[in-house]
């Protein structure tokens, strides 16, 4: 990635922290810039609905987007449809972006008999085989050794596609990390690493775990490139983005894409953050808001109108509680799914648990729902 052979790098931050330009922006058309905003909104749309749900105990587990949904939208949006995206633990929306419909990401958080994983993974752990979306484990960095892995076997392949691997900062603490870096560069495989830096690792900021503060630096240890860009700026993260994916695909070999943004809440739904984190860092970050940042440029652009956003937050809900409705009455999925699709034919030791495991339950019924509590 000489500098006489490649396009200068994208800067780091387009827009400043009240949505003006930075400097002149290269031309894009209207209905594509609005896109961005319709799909970053969609996902604090999805994510405050399915909280809510959460909290009412009727779905189980939620990994909160909120704050962060520049750095998905925009890192996501540079990856063509013959990419892939391999997920950590909030690229939900970005996979609603690429193709995922709404109602089979729904249909999951319930895990009844619409779900595209058969109940088999906890709630917030979504797959789509259309979109390029592989399922992913709640195991800290695995993804990335799986992604890179794929990326190398598209290259022996000569698949024209890049994979990009999207992971926390505190997956780069986890052998995962290492590992995959390592053989990308060594292979050239046609990958992005996308580390969303939100500044924890569930209660652990980035200086109990790392002595190197800049993860971009990182890279360089294993012969690649390494970048930052402003994650709450989705423009910055789309241009920086599509000029890694860019170079990835012509042969240049992998990167590392550092996000910087901030992870509003919890870990999770079962985190209290308020045991380990001072507000006032919340409420400074709160003033960054990137739908808010990015809804003043479309409108000194003109291209946002008063009381729009609303309007559009208002048809979102409708559309997002409309599945709701349908896929919380869909029935759950059926028992004997717990013994298929392992074997061509149920071997005799399945089928004699299951068939044990059915007359207990016609016995003494169904197991009752919990309070919608979940352990870390």
């Amino acid at each position: 990635m000489s500098a006489t052979s490649t396009p200068p790098v994208p800067r780091r931050r387009l827009l400043d922290e009240d949505g003006v330009p930075e400097v002149k922006l290269r031309s894009y058309a209207d209905g594509w810039l609005k896109g961005l905003l319709v799909h970053m909104l969609r996902v604090r749309c999805v994510d405050q609905r399915m909280l809510k749900l959460q909290r009412a105990g009727r779905i189980g587990f939620v990994g909160s987007m909120l704050g962060q949904e520049a750095a998905m939208i925009g890192t996501a949006a540079a990856l063509e449809p013959r990419d892939w995206l391999w997920s950590g633990l909030r690229e939900g929306g970005a996979a609603l972006m690429r193709g995922l419909p709404l109602e089979e990401y729904v249909a999951q958080m319930y895990c009844n008999s619409n779900d595209t994983a058969k109940g088999r993974q906890m709630c917030n752990h979504f797959q789509h085989k259309g979109s390029h979306y592989p399922s992913w484990s709640s195991v800290i960095g695995t993804q990335i050794v799986h992604g890179v892995g794929a990326a190398h076997a598209a290259k022996l392949r000569k698949l024209d596609e890049v994979h990009g691997i999207y992971f926390g900062d505190g997956a780069t603490s986890a052998n995962g990390f290492h590992s995959g870096l390592n053989f990308a560069a060594v292979w050239k495989a046609p990958c992005v690493f996308v580390c969303v830096d939100n500044g924890w690792a569930i209660s652990v900021p980035n200086r109990e775990q790392t002595a190197q503060p800049d993860f971009a630096k990182k890279a360089s240890a294993y012969g690649m490139p390494g970048f930052e860009v402003d994650g709450n700026d989705v423009l910055a993260c789309y241009e920086l983005m599509h000029w890694l994916v860019v170079h990835a695909r012509s042969g240049a070999g992998p990167a590392l894409l550092v996000v910087k943004t901030y992870r509003m809440l919890g870990h999770s739904s079962s985190d209290d953050p308020s045991k380990y984190r001072d507000q006032a860092e919340v409420e400074q970050w709160e003033r960054r808001d990137p739908i808010r940042r990015y809804a003043r440029f479309l409108e000194g652009r003109g291209m946002l109108g008063a009381g729009e956003l609303e309007q559009l937050e208002a048809r979102l809900y409708a559309e997002i509680d409309r599945v709701v409705h349908e896929q919380e009455a869909t029935a759950p999925m059926p028992l004997r799914s717990l013994v298929e699709d392992v074997y061509a034919e149920v071997p005799r030791h399945l089928r004699r648990q299951y068939n044990e495991f059915a007359r207990i339950a016609e016995r003494h019924g169904e197991a009752q729902k919990g309070d919608g509590a979940f352990p870390l």
